[in-house]
């Protein structure tokens, strides 16, 4: 398979995540108190404008080819 670590990761996420504390362990990093806030918070910044973007495209294209000729 192509992506074959790709997928066993979505697949088992579980084991990513012991995968991950284990790297982190032993590369000494640590996570802090905020980190998963500020994670969470940065996905929104970056996947709320990408998801508004296709939600009005479909409106708009909703709008050109269904109400455009109401009365």
């Amino acid at each position: 398979m192509l992506f074959e670590k790709k997928v066993k990761r979505v697949v088992d996420v579980d084991v990513a995540e012991d995968e991950l504390e284990k790297r982190m362990e032993e590369e000494g990093v640590e996570l802090e108190k905020k980190d998963r806030l500020a994670m969470i918070l940065a996905a929104f910044i970056v996947f709320i404008p990408a998801v508004l973007l296709v939600l009005g495209f479909f409106a708009l294209v909703i709008w050109f080819f269904f109400l455009r000729h109401l009365p």
